[in-house]
Order: C-alpha cells, then structure tokens, then sequence
C-alpha cells in the first residue's frame, strides 16, 4: 500500500513538471528573459488595492512613482523617480512642492486612441483620489487619511458618485501646471516621502479612469520599465521591456556590500536591461525547487525542506551547488509573523483568558523550527529587528506551556474545551505549507481541549474575507513598507478596521490618541517612549499572539547579474542582468 501511494505520488507530480515544463523554454534560448517565481495568484494589478508580495512583485515592474528607494544603498535612502528632484519642503513641514520629469510616457492603452500620453502632475492627484474614493476599499486609503487638506471631506461629499470623483477639487492637492505638484498637508507627515514611493501612490490618467470606468484590476496603464502582456490567471503573466522608456541608468553609489559583490559594474548603463519577464505562478514549494534546480527559474527563496541539502553545518553554500553555478545569499527581512484573533468576534474577541489560553498552547519554537528549519527567529516584540526603537531585550508574558493554557482555557469559562464552539481557522492560500501550518495549529489547540475547523482559502479569496471582517482565527504577517514603528502600529488604529489593513478589527481609544502623537514624531526618545507604551496595550490586550521574524536564503543561478533582495525595494527587475546581456 505504501509502495503504491509513493508511485501515484511520483506520477503525479512528474506530470505537474512536464506540464510546467511546457510553459517554460531553455534557459539557454532565453538569454535576456527572466524566469520570475510567484508562490500564489495575484488579486489585483490595481495600484490602488495591490498591497501583497505577490501582486506588487508584477506592478512595481510596470507602475512607477514619484520617488524609489536606491538600489545599492543601506540604510535606505529615497532617490527621485518621476520627479526631477526631491521636493521642496515649506511652511513647517505640511507644504511639499513636487517638480515632475517631462515627457515620460505611458504605456499605449486604448483610452490614449493611439495617441502618446505623458505623465502630468494632474495624474496623481487622481491617483491619491482614488485612494480616498470609498467605492474602491483602497488598501491604500490608511496613507493619507486625514493627512491632506480637504482631503476627507472629498471622500465625505464624494460618496460612491463616481461622476464626482475626478472633477472635485480637493484644498490640499493642486498642479498649477503639468510639470508642477503641490500638496499641503493638515499637520507635518514624517512619512511623507515613504508613501510618494509607494505603489498607492503611481499616476493614473484621467482618461484611462473614464474608459475603463475606474476598474484597473487586470490592466497596467504604467510608465515603468516594462508593460503587460498577459495574464493567465493562475498561471502565468508576461511582461516586456518597454522600448520607449524613459532615460534611466543604474546607479553609480553603492555602500560596502555592493562593492565587495561587485554590483557597480553596471554602473551609469541605461536601464533596463532584461528584455521580457515570466511570472510562474507555483503555489507548491517543492515544485518551485524542482524547477529552480533544472534552470526554469532564475532565483528563489528556499524552501525549508531544502535548506540542509544546500548548506554546510557551517551554514555555507555545499561545493555540489556551487559546481551547478548556483549563489546563495542570506537576507534579514523586515517581515513578521503572528496568529491573529477577530476582536469583534462574540467569542473569541471578548474573551482574554480563551486568547490567552491559545497564545500559551502553540510550541513557537517548535513552529519556527518545522516552517523555518530554524531560519526565522522567534519574535520577542511586536516590532521586528532593523526598526529604530526595537528592544532586543524584550520579553513576552506569554510562552508555550499546556498547563498554563488549560488554567486560561478555565478561566474563560471552557474547563478542557467543554462547552467551547469550534473556532474557524482560515489559511491564507491554498498551498501544502498553508494546510500544514493550520494543522500545526489545530494540533497544538487540540491538546488543550480546543477544536479547530480549518477553512482552505486561495490567497486573493483570503484576502477578500481580510478586507470584509470575515476571519476568526488566522496566520497573519507584515512586510513593513518603510523602516518606521508607524507602519506597525497603523495596523491596529480603529481608523483602519476592514477594510482598512486592521483585520483584527482592535479598537483601543488610548491607543489610537498615541498613535495621533507617535505620527508626527522623528525617531528619538519621546518616540520610543510612545512605542513603548503602545506595545504594552497590544500585549496586555492581545490581539495577536506572536510568532518570528523572516529570514530568508535566497539563491539564483550565476548567469543572473545585479541580484541584491531587499523586501523594501520590489521594483528590482529593471536593475538586473544577464551573464549575455
């Protein structure tokens, strides 16, 4: 029986490659095409509402902003984009006037009727409207709600009239010409230039907002180095160089580390260089080994199951790999990971001993040995290393211990489980690691009288019921945007309840009062002091229960060039060459 079950297996997915396989050509044939790997669907191509790894890794390629953060450089530093420089920043920090580069031009699209459109400083103010409109359930919206002028009452007297959205000015936003923006601001924005260099914030034409009647989830009318193709949901999305990009060059600083990988060879050549991008989506870790190791994807993180193949006990790259021309390199990520509860849930929501009971009976340690092979470091605070007031010191008042689980799952009126509901677990996708970490969890609930439903979710469809409230239970994780406590915290402000990022839906006055003071603030003592004190709320009120930081290996094949990962900088591709290029 067993011997059987192993031969379906092996058919199985021996045929998964040779239909993979068919969707990919030699690497040898594809000199100047990249082989990208996606480890789910992507939910939208809206800048407006793309805000997971997944989806952004394919519009950071085709939208672009006003600002970018540099390639080479850490500590990050932001660098003009579509602006000719950095802006000019006036009555006390609320005013930022913004010059725009001249003709950059957009990709074709139909609503230009096969004319060359270029980027006008009109078109972000569209964008950040669209932001604002509440039809659209930005996930950008958190950015500059109640930042700039006027901006608010747009979205009040807007409503859903979308014959209103474009032609309502808004105080705070104004282009006194093409080439020319400038937006003021309620009250200083420390983070201002982070959120002009995000996705949320790409130019949209007015014209293309009419013609396609303000849906862009399956289109990119973008001005970046490549343009859409297609897209075969599920599958696969193409995109290729765009011939009339604008003059850019890849740059000519870098610090330490790029100097000693050599990554300024390039330096001062015009971008880009990969003439067409193959997105993969393979939802199964396995599978996208396999097809990294015959050469049909050109980089990776690594699997877990893979990481003691691939290193020595030192931690160093095995001589087998590097004799296939393989590179290995370890990144610290700005990424971490938490057990998320509804707070407006009846039960689970109300109820601080069941948290507390749930929060005691998972084996972290045991978690991040199984999931990250020992990679990812457990989580000590609810902001990971790399932020400027993160405390390596830090203890949690919760740790795995059974017994200390039953003594909360008593208190909460549930002595062993008796007379509790079965709680909803909801898996962020469909893959086999998703289905395995759920289990892990219902297992460690198990022993304390808990019983878990797991609900099976693709990714775009997890995100839907995020965005709804609909989750009761579920892994839950962060890729901060920029290096700032506030990009935590705004996670958990009433203000951003579904379907704004608070999925949780925690709602803490205080919280929110400190956060208002905390925003406004540079990095220093009076900050820390603040993050300290908010911290505490979320731990003694637990709305997460805290899990690890990512690290992660990252390997690609010797004939890719220019490779640095960075979880901040996702608009790398233009950056990146070939051993042929």
């Amino acid at each position: 029986m067993k011997k059987s079950f192993n031969v379906i297996n092996i058919f199985l997915i021996l045929s998964v490659l040779l239909t993979l396989s068919s969707c990919f050509k030699s690497k040898s044939s594809n000199s100047k095409v990249l082989s990208f790997p996606l480890s789910g669907e992507i939910s939208t191509l809206d800048p407006a509402n793309s805000y997971d790894n997944v989806s952004l890794s394919v519009v950071y390629q085709g939208y672009e902003q006003l600002f970018e953060y540099h390639y080479l450089l850490r500590p990050y530093k932001i660098t003009p984009l579509l602006a000719t420089e950095m802006p000019r920043i006036e009555n006390q920090g609320k005013r930022y006037i913004i010059t725009i580069k001249k003709n950059i031009p957009y990709h074709d699209d139909p609503s230009f009727q096969g004319q060359k459109r270029f980027v006008k400083a009109e078109d972000f103010i569209n964008q950040i409207k669209r932001l604002a409109f509440i039809p659209l359930r930005s996930n950008g919206w958190w950015l500059f709600d109640g930042r700039i002028k006027g901006l608010n009452k747009f979205r009040n007297d807007v409503q859903d009239d979308y014959e209103k959205l474009l032609d309502y000015k808004v105080e705070g936003l104004t282009a006194p010409d093409d080439h020319t923006l400038i937006i003021d601001l309620e009250q200083p924005y420390p983070q201002m230039m982070n959120a002009l260099s995000m996705s949320f914030t790409s130019p949209i034409p007015r014209e293309a907002i009419i013609y396609h009647k303000n849906m862009l989830d399956n289109i990119i009318i973008g001005t970046g180095a490549y343009k859409l193709d297609s897209w075969e949901r599920g599958s696969k999305v193409t995109m290729s160089k765009f011939d009339e990009y604008h003059t850019s060059f890849y740059p000519a600083q870098g610090d330490r580390l790029a100097h000693s990988r050599k990554l300024l060879v390039d330096a001062g050549k015009r971008l880009p260089f990969i003439e067409k991008i193959n997105f993969h989506v393979i939802k199964e870790s396995q599978t996208r080994w396999l097809q990294f190791m015959s050469g049909n994807l050109d980089f990776l993180r690594v699997p877990k199951d893979n990481y003691q193949s691939l290193v020595t006990a030192s931690g160093e790259l095995t001589d087998e790999f590097k004799e296939k021309g393989v590179t290995l390199e370890i990144f610290s990520t700005l990424t971490f990971w938490w057990i998320s509860f509804n707070m407006n849930d009846s039960l689970l929501g109300k109820n601080i001993n069941l948290r507390k009971a749930i929060a005691h009976a998972i084996n972290v340690d045991k978690y991040v040995q199984t999931f990250t092979n020992n990679i990812g470091l457990k989580a000590n605070s609810i902001f990971p290393p790399g932020i400027p007031g993160y405390d390596p010191t830090k203890t949690l008042p919760y740790s795995y211990n059974v017994e200390k689980a039953k003594e909360y799952l008593a208190k909460a009126g549930f002595p062993n489980g008796k007379g509790l509901p079965e709680l909803i677990y909801d898996t962020r996708g469909s893959s086999t690691t998703q289905r395995q970490r759920a289990e892990f969890i219902k297992v460690e609930l198990q022993k304390i009288g808990i019983n878990i439903k797991v609900q099976t979710n693709t990714f775009p469809g997890f995100l839907k019921k995020a965005k709804e409230g609909q989750l009761q239970i579920w892994l839950d994780g962060w890729s901060l945007d920029y290096p700032d406590a506030e990009n935590v915290l705004q996670l958990l402000i009433s203000k951003n309840h579904p379907p704004g990022p608070n999925a949780t839906t925690y709602n803490n006055k205080k919280f929110d009062e400190l956060f208002e003071k905390l925003k406004l603030l540079q990095n220093g003592p009076e900050k820390f002091a603040i993050m300290k004190e908010m911290e505490a709320m979320v731990i003694d009120d637990l709305p997460w229960a805290l899990l690890f930081y990512s690290r992660d290996y990252i390997v690609y094949h010797n004939r890719l060039k220019n490779f640095r990962y960075s979880d901040l900088i996702t608009n790398k591709v233009k950056y990146l060459s070939t051993s042929d290029n």
